[in-house]
């Protein structure tokens, strides 16, 4: 334990673990309110912390009263040593795109997936006792939330997103990512595409409904965020979705602060009903 917060009768921890998938020690923060229900995982976006969504989104005040612990992973390892691993911010350390790198030197370590849906978040469940999860994401996180929850069917029990990443093979943040850490391969890339993998789904996958966010204001949303590509992939394959744009909100916690609110209520109605 780094340190532990009383807030809205709930207990705020930061915690620290080895991890064994990707080989080093990884922190992650776990907000737990005083009668939990059900958890909803959220991941942050490029650059963020496991400290970034509970400092600054003031989550903790309604999922406290719904019943909902909140568990926010780191976005990257720290401290492999790999070199030039943080010369970049959308790259490397803070950048990890929630897959699993298959090209060296970035393959040892940066196995953000693997890490999450086999290690973490089992062992969360495991601690806490609550089965029942969801999946919500910022940015990468975005792209990270609608990406897991698709490769891993049946996993997650509701989704949603902020300004999302949603079609990350035609933006120059997944370009960059993708080729870094898996190599020239599209196909590989698609298999990380929200936007390509909702376009395959048979059927839709949460029948109950997605939520996602978008500020009109965000200086990414024409050239990196793409929105529109996973709303036609949702209406292709029949996947009800509510997409709400909002004009004057840009990208940042600001607007998240803003409609935290809504993701919050959206996860506890389809986990804590």
């Amino acid at each position: 334990t780094l340190s532990e917060h009383l807030t809205f009768v709930g207990t705020q921890r930061f915690r620290q673990h080895d991890s064994t998938t990707i080989g080093l020690p990884m922190r992650f923060g776990l907000y737990l309110p005083p009668q939990p229900k059900a958890l909803l995982v959220f991941l942050a976006g490029l650059t963020c912390t496991e400290e970034t969504f509970a400092i600054k989104a003031g989550a903790q005040r309604l999922a406290s009263t719904l019943g909902l612990a909140l568990l926010t992973p780191d976005t990257s390892p720290r401290g492999a040593g790999v070199p030039g691993e943080a010369d970049h911010w959308d790259f490397g350390v803070g950048a990890g795109f929630y897959l699993d790198a298959t090209q060296p030197p970035w393959a040892r370590h940066w196995r953000m997936e693997s890490y999450l849906v086999h290690e973490l978040i089992p062992l969360v469940q495991q601690h806490t006792g609550l089965s029942t999860t969801g999946l919500c994401g910022h940015s990468m996180g975005g792209h990270g939330a609608l990406t897991l929850a698709l490769r891993h069917p049946g996993r997650f029990q509701s989704l949603s997103a902020l300004a999302p990443i949603a079609a990350p093979t035609q933006c120059p943040w997944g370009h960059k990512a993708f080729a870094g850490y898996l190599g020239d391969d599209r196909a590989a890339w698609a298999a990380h595409d929200a936007s390509a993998l909702m376009r395959q789904q048979a059927t839709a996958p949460y029948p109950q409904g997605l939520l996602v966010d978008q500020g009109l204001a965000d200086k990414f949303l024409t050239e990196q965020l793409h929105p529109e590509a996973f709303e036609a992939a949702c209406a292709a394959v029949g996947q009800p979705l509510t997409l709400r744009r909002h004009p004057g909100y840009d990208h940042g916690y600001y607007f998240i602060a803003s409609v935290i609110d809504d993701h919050l209520r959206h996860h506890a109605a389809a986990l804590c009903g």
